[in-house]
Parts: structure tokens; sequence; C-alpha cells
């Protein structure tokens, strides 16, 4: 509100009126309201003032329900209704706020907002509510606690805020300029220009913005871009106050006289159809506040500050009967405002009083308000009992008088010594164990205690500045996990590091859009490239998110499931398992190859039977069905993977020993009894059901199933079992001068150094590493553990397979790692092989690691089959053959040819040849080693980022949003169709966009929809495939920000392929300069006006590396372009890194800081 024409009396109302200490009554209050009124130390009525009983309040019409003293003396500054509680909230003009709740005006908070300066607009969220002082904006909570603290420039002067959605506001004042804030980031998103300074009224509707402005006028601005659609000029002198209802816009406010200002008693009244004047409405009051109470028509409420009001419709005469009076304790009143349901009108008055009208007894302030909390009262009926025989006991617990005598416990200094608390004891076996080096001691980690849980901590930055080094210190690349659906990262690597299923899925590309056998042979190539950097699994994950039986198994998480932990980690991914055998030996049967994928098919791995996947993991089996007339049904089928079945739990209350070899075939050759169809019988009858294995498999799965109490105690005790044994075999071969170097390989010595295990090292292990299967004469199987030493009794593994002897060694194990908060987690024990290692790190030898998403580190192989059930439980079991990889040819060769860059057609039905945006290349234009390509994308947004607010008013980021590439284009980069894009496409998503970030992408909802879109729309993996050719065949990728772009897109690109302007136009430790910037500077172009183009982005970032070799002759003079950068960020500060409006404004190269360009 503008207080110019008010009475200039109020100037006696300074803020230093309000003491929190010393409260003074003021000379102008009326003693009689006081007199039934409690003070408290601050000056604050404790109870609301009580209406004479005589008062009657009539259904219809505003009569008056209650007064309250908000702040003895200090005038009331405003005064706002709840939106979702039933409350009314008041500022005053020394900085306070105070709450009352219900119509009985019951305080409910007060508290301090500002030290100085006066409340000029509160405004109410869900979960706190807004205070705006002259050059601050305080967000807190009812109660008065801090949620963020927002200082504006100290020369800022602001009278009025607009909420415009539930995440963005809009401040105004007496400057040139509109602020807009994003409440989620607490930051300034963007700065509107006003032509008319001093807006100190802002309404909204879902037409225009209205600003009423100091000098009188109203502007009606557009809500996308905040342009000025029209403008009233409503009064001469000033404007004091004005609403807006469906289609009319009143307004109240001073107009000029020879002595000044004086208050006009013309209502200008417009028409918002027709944007013009209609009739002034004369009322009989001074106008000082109005507002539209919409009950049964638009009744206009008039409000003077002497207290008088007047109601009245907009477009008919003002009846002097319609006035009644407020009787305000001051000579003033400063505030009014209505409820949101217009049953009831807050007045505040100079004296801190706040007066209630309603038009009922029993009002609500809202529609339909939630209930409110209190704070419970304190009850301390009596004190709790104190145990003297805790040490730790503080004694001021016990409550004392206060005495001015020496106490008890104030002993002298020579009597008392500080006691500091001891550590605690080191592990006994951390010091049996430990060899000392200097004063240092060197111990083996005992594992008694949890390891720590490593969390991303995001930044604004997101995932950019996190220190995945850190966790990573090999070549190996982990998985981020902060895409949903993750659980399964440990899977992937288990799958990948087998090196016949890693190169057959390579070698894997079919038509279908999508395919989870492709989109696994992305990740794994991405996987192979990187050098310890982290890979994202979006594609693939985007791909299982479409599988229907993925959902149907309840094999997708929901966002919110996974962040609770409600699902069981260890079903799921078991289930998940199974799953994606299945998927995978389903799409690599598909062996029809599209024209444009040729030689996809050409793998050494296909063949016109089984698939390969089959070949790997299926094992041939025969069940026999026995009826008990006799008759027996053999039927014959296959198996991707085993379940383990445990023995009955009357047994293992005994404490019997049972050789895991001897699970394993119990849960191969399964023999049940149950109720069956039998031909013979013709009816149901119970049959005995067993299962004889053909053909073993070459990758043995196991599904452990421990899915309860029972499950985990028979591996607890079978774990003691074997513990005990081991301890004892350990001791007598201790005692044994002279024992077999296999006795030391049994208890897992490495070979030719005769270490014992110690004692940690064989708790919790039930598993062996290597596992005998025989396949005997009359269909049956012999499954025994193995060890290395059983090769001198035995033989050698590979000579005992040509009669049906198989030794397979344990690869990996996924755990579950428990943790009651979360649900836990999933890790991967993995024994990485030879190939892998010399590959990625240039040495030949095996070795066991953790892969925890992106942590990886190398591990004991005991660790790997050490399994404490408190904590961490076994899921699923990978054995292969031994000496597996020479069984298939393992040559990797690139399914993917040129003819991907070839014209295709567009999936939108509305497309046509006008709309192309491209050519795209001919035969004699495909790209070499070494051309530069020019490369920009776009992206919406699918999942919002999660982030939350400290107390501190910092912000603080749970989960970083999920981006979704929508366009990708490419761009010539040298030729003489140099600049002219070959790729455009626009990728069409069947997942839900939350915001297609149309100012920054350009990207408008329908253009990703094929039955309505006009672009060029493909699918992801047609796009992505045109992009990997060109990164394998070895194309310079020219643009601006393309590690995010990469990132997004699912892309691993060698660096030696990426120029990136962003990082060739940056100095070390300076911010990072945006395209449009360096686009004015150096090129005297002024792109992304209104969105973001990526053709104009990408052929902008050509100029500029073309302009960079320019400068640079070539990277040969590092000196002179360092004193072209410096003479950038010269610039750029003293433009605020903002490119200027054309009027008024010079070209860069026309400057003197661009002389040493110019020179150069």
């Amino acid at each position: 509100m503008n207080f110019e024409g008010l009475d200039p009396g109020l100037a006696e109302y300074a803020p230093t009126m309000h003491s929190a200490l010393d409260p003074v009554l003021d000379a102008h209050l009326n003693p009689s309201l006081l007199q039934n009124v409690e003070l408290d130390p601050e000056g604050v009525a404790l109870e609301a003032l009580p209406v004479q009983e005589s008062v009657h309040i009539m259904e219809g019409v505003y009569s008056e329900l209650h007064s309250v003293v908000a702040e003895v003396g200090v005038p009331v500054s405003v005064s706002h209704f709840d939106l979702h509680e039933e409350m009314l909230w008041v500022g005053s003009h020394g900085g306070h706020a105070t709450s009352f709740f219900g119509p009985a005006l019951e305080r409910y908070s007060s508290f301090q907002v500002n030290g100085s300066d006066d409340i000029r607009q509160i405004q109410s969220l869900e979960n706190g509510i807004l205070f705006l002082t002259k050059n601050n904006l305080k967000y807190m909570a009812r109660g008065g606690l801090i949620i963020f603290d927002y200082l504006l420039d100290e020369n800022e002067d602001m009278h009025s805020l607009l909420l415009t959605d539930s995440s963005t506001l809009l401040i105004g004042g007496l400057q040139n300029h509109i602020l807009e804030l994003d409440l989620n980031t607490v930051q300034e998103t963007q700065k509107y220009a006003v032509e008319t300074p001093g807006v100190t009224i802002m309404r909204q509707t879902n037409r225009f913005f209205f600003c009423g402005h100091t000098s009188g006028k109203v502007s009606l601005r557009d809500l996308r871009t905040f342009k000025v659609e029209h403008e009233f000029d409503a009064f001469s002198g000033s404007l004091s106050d004005f609403d807006v209802h469906g289609n009319l816009l009143a307004a109240c406010g001073f107009s000029s006289r020879l002595t000044g200002l004086a208050c006009d008693r013309f209502l200008k009244v417009y028409d918002l159809r027709m944007m013009r004047a209609i009739t002034p409405l004369q009322v009989h009051v001074d106008p000082a506040f109005l507002r539209f109470i919409p009950t049964y028509t638009s009744r206009l409420a008039i409000i003077s500050q002497s207290g008088q009001c007047q109601f009245c419709e907009p477009t008919g005469l003002a009846n002097p009967a319609d006035i009644f009076h407020v009787n305000p304790v001051g000579p003033l009143l400063m505030t009014f405002d209505v409820s949101a349901s217009k049953q009831a009108l807050a007045f505040g008055d100079s004296e801190g009083c706040v007066h209630l009208w309603t038009d009922s007894p029993e009002p609500s302030f809202n529609p339909y308000s939630r209930e409110t909390e209190f704070a419970l009262p304190c009850l301390v009926d009596s004190l709790p009992p104190l145990d003297w025989s805790q040490d730790l006991l503080p004694l001021s617990l016990i409550p004392v008088p206060l005495t001015t005598d020496t106490l008890l416990s104030d002993w002298p200094a020579a009597n008392s010594a500080p006691a500091p608390r001891r550590a605690p004891p080191v592990d006994a076996e951390i010091l049996r164990t430990m060899k000392k080096v200097g004063f240092i001691g060197y111990a083996p980690n005992p594992r008694t205690r949890l390891r720590n849980q490593v969390t991303i901590k995001y930044s604004k930055l997101g995932l950019e500045d996190f220190d995945f080094k850190h966790y990573n210190k090999t070549l190996f690349a982990g998985l981020e996990p902060h895409i949903p659906n993750a659980y399964c990262n440990c899977m992937i690597q288990v799958l990948y590091f087998l090196e016949p299923v890693r190169c057959l899925i390579q070698n894997h590309l079919c038509q279908k859009e999508f395919c989870l056998a492709c989109e696994l042979g992305f990740l794994f190539h991405m996987l192979d490239l990187s050098r310890g950097d982290p890979c994202q699994g979006n594609n693939f994950l985007r791909a299982f998110r479409t599988i229907p039986e993925a959902s149907a198994l309840g094999l997708i998480l929901a966002d919110s499931d996974e962040a609770s932990g409600k699902g069981n980690l260890a079903r799921l991914i078991q289930r998940w398992n199974r799953f994606i055998l299945t998927q995978l030996h389903q799409d690599m049967q598909e062996l029809e190859v599209p024209q444009a994928y040729r030689g996809a098919g050409g793998s050494s791995f296909c063949s016109s039977g089984d698939s390969v996947i089959g070949q790997l993991f299926s094992c041939e089996m025969e069940n026999c069905s026995l009826c008990r007339c006799g008759s027996e049904t053999v039927r014959a089928s296959s198996t991707l993977l085993f379940t383990l079945s445990y023995p009955d739990g009357s047994n293992n209350k005994t404490g019997k020993n049972y050789d895991f070899a001897q699970v394993l075939k119990r849960s191969i050759c399964l023999e049940q009894n149950t109720q069956a169809w039998c031909d013979n019988c013709e009816k149901y009858q119970p049959t005995i059901q067993t299962r004889n294995i053909r053909h073993l498999p070459d990758i043995l799965v196991i599904n452990c199933e421990v899915n309860s109490s029972k499950e985990a105690d028979f591996w607890r005790m079978q774990a003691e079992v074997a513990f005990k044994m081991a301890v004892k075999k350990r001791g007598e071969i201790s005692k044994n001068k002279e024992f077999a170097l296999a006795d030391w390989k049994e208890l897992g010595s490495p070979e030719g150094v005769l270490v014992c295990p110690s004692i940690e090292e064989l708790k919790n292990i039930w598993l062996p590493f290597s596992i005998r299967m025989k396949m005997t004469k009359n269909k049956g199987l012999d499954v025994c553990n193995w060890t290395d030493g059983d090769e001198v009794q035995w033989g050698p593994a590979r000579a005992e397979e040509e009669h049906g002897v198989y030794v397979y060694d344990l690869m990996a194990t996924v755990v579950h790692i428990l943790d009651s908060r979360t649900g836990g987690s999933l890790v991967a024990h993995i024994k990485v092989g030879e190939t892998y290692h010399q590959r990625k790190e240039g040495v030949t030898h095996q070795q066991w690691y953790l892969f925890n998403d992106f942590l990886i580190e190398p591990i004991d192989k005991h660790e790997a089959v050490q399994f404490d059930m408190n904590w961490k439980v076994p899921a699923i079991l990978y054995y292969i053959k031994r000496n597996l990889n020479s069984r298939y040819n393992l040559n990797i060769k690139n399914p993917i040819e040129a003819s991907v860059l070839l014209a295709e057609a567009s999936l939108a039905r509305k497309q046509r040849k006008t709309h192309t945006t491209f050519i795209p290349l001919m035969l004699n234009e495909m790209p070499q080693v070494g051309d530069l390509v020019g490369l920009d994308a776009e992206f919406v947004t699918l999942n919002e980022e999660e982030a939350e607010l400290r107390s501190d008013g910092t912000k603080s980021t749970i989960k970083p949003s999920q981006m979704s590439v929508a366009r990708i284009t490419c761009v010539r980069g040298q030729g003489p169709n140099e600049g002219i894009p070959f790729i455009d496409d626009y990728i069409s998503t069947q997942e839900q966009v939350v915001d297609y970030l149309t100012q920054y992408s350009g990207i408008k909802p329908g253009d990703l929809d094929a039955k309505i879109s006009s672009k060029h729309l493909t699918t992801l993996k047609s796009t992505y495939l045109k992009l990997r050719f060109l990164i394998d065949i070895g194309v310079k990728f020219v643009g601006h920000g393309l590690q995010k772009d990469f990132r997004v897109i699912n892309l691993m690109v060698p660096k030696d392929q990426v120029l990136d302007t962003v990082y060739l136009f940056h100095m070390p430790r300076k911010r990072m300069i945006s395209l449009r910037f360096l686009a004015w500077y150096f090129l005297d172009l002024k792109i992304q006006g209104e969105t973001h183009d990526s053709i104009e982005d990408a052929r902008t970032a050509l100029q500029l590396y073309r302009k960079y070799l320019e400068l640079s002759k070539n990277g040969t003079e590092p000196e002179s372009f360092h004193k072209v950068l410096k003479g950038l960020y010269e610039k750029g500060r003293k433009m605020d890194w903002k490119v200027p409006e054309p009027e008024g404004q010079t070209s860069p190269k026309n400057a003197a800081v661009f002389s040493s360009v110019l020179a150069l």
C-alpha cells in the first residue's frame, strides 16, 4: 500500500517505539479497552478482548465479533488471513509478527521478524509464512523457526509480493524492476524491468499480472513474458488500493490538488473485456482500502482510515445506508484484509489493536482448513528416578535450591584432578596379529564392524563435482546409483565380467526399439571405454521399464518404495536375475536382422539352433512323474538357473553337518511329492516328481532364497560347523611339521606361501570356492566340494571332462547388506579375470573385487564367501566351468555400419519435407578419422530435483533431477556444406515429461508426440546408433558443455575426441562462461534470444572453435591467448556477464579491451 497521502501524524510512529523489555502504554490508548486484558512482560495481550454480551451477530450482516491487542502502542502495518489454517497474521511497524487462532483470536505465536524495519506484506504457504520488509524476505515456520532468510540489495525498497505458483514469487517496490525468486532454490531467477517505477500493489488473474504504481497507474502484464499489455491511468496523484474480480478492476487513490494530494471519492472502475473505463463509482467515505467480497454478488467493501466502511455494487450507486463504523482504539485504520471464505474481515489500527468483523457467530476463515498443530503442555508430575550405579550420571539432574553456601561437590583443586573418558579397548584379535614397524602397528581387518556406508552429497552442480575417484582407485568403471531402479547395478557388473556374455552382448544388434540385449551391449561398451569414471545405466533402465513382464513381476519400483526401502531387495534381485536371463535368451533367439543393421548377425556366437545364452546358462533336464498306479511320464525341459532347496527344519536343530554340495545336489535333482494329473487314472493323483540332469550348463547360476529366519539359521549353523572343523584341521596341521601343500591350499593359503589362515578368515564360511560335478551312467549326478589339492588325487579337471566330470569355480556372489532404516543395499563380490586386467591395467592376474555401485575396491577372497547373517545375506551365486573362455570365440565385431547415417523416415505422422531442418549425409560425405562435427543436445525433465532447506537457509540436494534427451543436432564441421546439419532428431519418449524446459530447450509440448508432432521424430536407439558410429569412426565433437550432453545421452566419448568451448575459453579457478556471452564477445552474434536452438548453438560452437584456433595460432602461442582470456573476464565482470540490449551498446570489437584480439 502507498502511504504518501495518509495522515502526516503517522510520522511519529517510529520503529523505536517497540521495546521488548520495558513496555510503555501509549498516551493515545483508551484505558477502558485494557481493563480486562492481562499483559505479559513484553506488553502483549494474553487473551482476546471479549465482546459485550449485548452484541448480537446477525447472519449475512457484518458485525464486530472480537478485538485483540497485538502489540500495545505499535501500529499494525499489515494483516493477512492464513490460506491453509484458521489463523490471522498481523505484522507491526516494529517488525514483530503475531498470529491468532480461530474467530476467538486466541494467541498462537509471536516473534520478531526484523529488528528495525516494518513488515510490509505477509503471504502464507503450506509449510510456513513469508514476511517482506524493506530489503529482506524471510520464510518462517508458523511457530517462529526460520526456514530461510533472503537478503535483498540494501538499496532496495520493497513494498509488495505476489505468489505466482507454489514455488515462484514476484517482489516489487519503489525501484524500476521486479524480482522473480525461486522458493525451492532461494535464488533470483529473473529481473523484469519496469517502465514506471514504484510497484506497491500486485494482483493476478488467469489472464494478467496487475501492477499498481505510486504514480496512480495500473499496468496489465503478460503472464509469461511480463511485458505490458495495457495500462490504466487511474489517478493523477497516487494509488491507494485496487482489486480485481471477474472482468472488473476497481481502484481508489489520491488526486492532485493545488494544496497537495486529496483523497478522491470516485472509485475508478474498468471493464477488462473492452479495456476501457466505465462510469466511476461515487462513495460517501474517503476510500483508503477496497476489496471485492463476491458472496452473492460482486460487492465492494470500501474502507476509510477513520473507520468507515461502505458496501456497494461496482456498477450501481452507493447507498449511505450501507455504511457501518469500525471503532478503532487509535485514530486511524492501518490495514484491512478479507478471509478466503469471505466470512471475516480484519482491521488493524494505529494503536496495535486488531478488530475482527464477521457475518456469522461461528465463521471459518477458509473453506477447507487443515488442522492446526499446538504445542504440547509441559506436564511434570514427578521427577524420574536416578540410578546411582551409573558412573556417568550427571549430578546436574538433581534439583537443588539456589544457595550462596559452598556445595559439597565443590572440591578444592588440590583434591580433584581431570579424568577424561577412556578410549574403547582395541580388539584382542588386532593386538594378536599386529606387526610393529617403529611405533606404528599394522594388523588385518578382523571385520567385526560394519563397513561405512557411502552416500553421495550432491551440490548445486549435481554429480559433476563429486569425487568418484576417492571411492574407486581402480580402472574399472562403477555405476551410478541415483537413477530409478538402479538396484540391479551389481548384477549388471556380474554379467559384464562374464567374458563370453560380454562379447556376445556387444555383438548383438536388432531393430527392436526397446531391446534389453542391445541396451546392455551399449552399456558394456561404455564400461569398456571408461578408465575408472562411473557410467550410467539410463538407457538400459529406460528400456527395462517398458518391458511389460518386468512390471508384471514387480521388478519396477516406485520412487517412494525405493527411497523408503519397502521392497525386499534380496527377493527382488533374484527375480531380476531370472528375468534378465530369460529376456536375453529370447532376444538372442530373434535372428532376423534388418537391412540397416547388416553385419550384426555375423557374430561367431550366432547359431541356427538355441541362443548362445541358452548354451551358456541352460541346463537340460528330464522331469519324471511317477503315479502310485505305476504310470510314469517323462518330459524334457531346461532351466537357466536353480533355486536352493534346504533340508527340513526338524533336522537343522540337531546341528547336522551338510556340505554345500549336498544341498546343491538336492536342489538340482529335486524330488518332491505333489498332486498331478495321471492319464492312466484320469484324475489328479499324488505323484513323485523327480528331476534328472541330461546336460550341465557352462555357467551355473544359483538363487539362494534366504528369505526368512529359517534359511538364515541354516546358513549360520552350517557355517559354525564348518568353522569348528576348519579350526580343528588347522590345529592338526600346525602341530605337524611335515604336511602336504594340498592341506594349506584347502585352507585358502596361496601357493608357495605357507601362511596359516587367521581365525577371522575362517569364520562364517560355508560356501566352497569350487565344486565338482560328475554325470553318472544311470542319469545321476554326483556333486562334491572341490579344492585345488584334490587335483593331486583326481587329476587335472580338464582331463576329466572327457568322462563327464566338470569343475566349477566361484566367480561372483551377490549379497544383501541389511539395514532396517533404509532397506539395505545390494553389492557384488566378483572375481575379475586375466583378460579384464590385461585390457585395463596391462597386467595378467586374477583378483576379487567388491562392487558397490560406484565404489570398487580389491578384497581378500575369503570376504566373498563370508556371510554374517546378522547383516550380510547371500542372494545369488555364479559358478563357471573351469577354462570356460577357451571354449568360445571372444572376438567382438562392431555391428554398427555407416548405413545408420543415411536418410530415415520420421515417426511423426504430420512431418513433411517442408519441415525438414537438416540434409542427411551422402555416401561421399561420410566422416573420417579426425573430422569435426558440431554437436548440441536439448533435454526435458522426467523427475524434478528433490531438495530440502536446512535451518540455516542453505539448500541440500537429496536427489538430482532426472533428465531425458529430447533433441540431438549434428552439424558438418568442414567441406562445402560446413555448418549445415546432417542430424536433427527429436527423440520420441513414452515416459511422462514433467517439465519441457521450453525457455532453455526450445522443446514444446507435442514436439515429442508422434501423433501431433511436425518435427523429424526418431527413437532414442536410432539416434544413439548414429552417435556411436561417429564415435567409433574417430570424429572430433565440437560443442559447449558436452560433458553433460554425453552424460544424459548415455555415451562414453574418449577425451581426445571432445573439443568443448566451455574449457577452451576458461581460466583456472574462474567461472565458466555461457555460449551466449562468448558468441557476443568474439563473434558479434546474439543468440538464444527467447529460447535455445540446438542448430544455432552447434554452429556457434564450431565458429568459436575456429576463433580459438585463430587467436591461439593453433595452440602455439598460449601467452597471447591468455591475454585475450583476461580481457574476456574483465569485460564479463563489467557487464555482469549479461549480453546488452541492441540499443545504445557498441560492438565489443570496437571496445578498447578487444584491441589485443584485433592485433593478433
